[in-house]
């Protein structure tokens, strides 16, 4: 579970319920934020955009999108300096065979490809080329969970104005003939309906979008880094010159505590 992920969510929704809380010890009530004709009409105006806008089987994986918000089981950069540098020591010490018993040990499927292709003495520039089109096909399914949100955030606040203009056309239609509460209620469904667009956009697909997008880039370095270090050992490098290769993808002050280590 991402606790970066799972606290932002909590103080988000603690901060909207706060403030209506405050609005409501002051002479409101709970139910003037509840607009069924907004929802229908922000929620349901997006979901049909977002249908239009993709295919069927990228909509299919949007709970993958989610999980991987709330979840981050990427190998992370200090793991995989280590877990390359183990593999560079083996393959010197033993011969590059060797590794054909680490590579069922290895959690993630990019690497374990990367390795049996090395163990099974293909050339390199065959390695980097099949494994370059695994990284340009992850890059394109990434691209599609961006996409899903990047929408949310496009045409959800759009059909929040779409529903507040319908709501002030109805408030100014009834100015001649309807009583102030009937006035009332369509200025509330035209305010209510702006207010869902606008945390659906910021409170939600944004903030999911953003971190998706983060996320992605850091599972392509990552993958980089794999890359690099099983072609160093696949020209039988010094595990040291491995070592030195993944250290360039590390931030520098994150270069200090690995070589420490």
């Amino acid at each position: 579970m991402d606790k970066a992920s799972v606290i932002g969510s909590i103080l988000g929704v603690l901060v909207c319920i706060g403030t209506g809380a405050l609005i409501v010890s002051h002479g409101g009530s709970w139910s003037m934020f509840w607009s069924l004709k907004g929802v229908i009409m922000v929620f349901g105006g997006t979901i049909s955009v977002v249908f239009m806008a993709m295919p069927m089987d990228k909509l299919k994986q949007v709970p993958g999108y989610v999980r991987r918000f709330m979840s981050n089981k990427q190998m992370g950069l200090p793991a995989t300096v280590a877990t390359m540098g183990r593999l560079s020591d083996k393959a010197r010490r033993d011969g590059i065979l060797s590794l054909e018993h680490e590579i069922e040990k290895v959690d993630d499927p990019f690497l374990q490809q990367s390795l049996k292709m090395a163990v099974d003495g293909s050339d390199a520039h065959v390695i980097e080329s099949t494994m370059r089109m695994e990284l340009m096909a992850m890059q394109e399914r990434h691209k599609a969970g961006k996409k899903f949100f990047d929408l949310v955030k496009l045409y959800g606040p759009g059909y929040g104005l779409a529903a507040t203009l319908i709501g002030q056309i109805g408030m100014f239609g009834s100015l001649g003939t309807g009583g102030v509460d009937e006035l009332g209620a369509m200025l509330a469904v035209a305010v209510t309906a702006t207010l869902y667009g606008t945390l659906l956009a910021n409170a939600v697909a944004g903030p999911i979008g953003d971190k998706l997008s983060l996320r992605s880039g850091e599972e392509i370095m990552s993958k980089e880094m794999m890359l690099q270090g099983v072609l160093s050992i696949h020209a039988g490098d010094n595990p040291r010159a491995t070592f030195e290769k993944m250290l360039a993808f590390v931030p520098r002050q994150q270069r200090l505590k690995l070589k420490a280590a």
